[in-house]
């Protein structure tokens, strides 16, 4: 098993990938952003301020720099998927096939396709 596979399974990435994780990494993006504000003067809050931007944009756009990292997928939903048994699936797909899988409800059971 790979290292983004072994992350991606582990408890802390089922966490931070989840929509708790993403509040979490948004109130914690929020937090560096404001003390490095507050000591802006400093190199501390300078690099506060810099670090701030990567929770921010993991929590606001469900992303995962430390599965993307490991060489794993970048997307949190696509992190969700996986960690469920099988890819991320949109509601078309499945209504797709679930319509390809009922009698009488495909193209081929069309008087023209015969």
């Amino acid at each position: 098993m790979s290292l983004h596979e072994t992350f991606n399974r582990s408890a802390f990435s089922q966490f931070i990938n989840g929509p708790t994780g993403r509040i979490f990494r948004l109130v914690a993006g929020t937090g560096f952003l404001v003390f490095g504000y507050a000591y802006r003067g400093h190199a501390l809050g300078l690099l506060s301020m810099a670090w701030s931007v990567l929770p921010l944009s993991a929590g606001a756009f469900d992303v995962c720099y430390i599965s993307a990292a490991l060489g794993g997928p970048f997307s949190g939903a696509r992190i969700r998927g996986l960690t469920r048994g099988g890819g991320p699936r949109s509601a078309r797909s499945s209504d797709e096939a679930s319509l390809a899988r009922a009698p009488g409800s495909g193209a081929h059971d069309h008087p023209a396709a015969r």
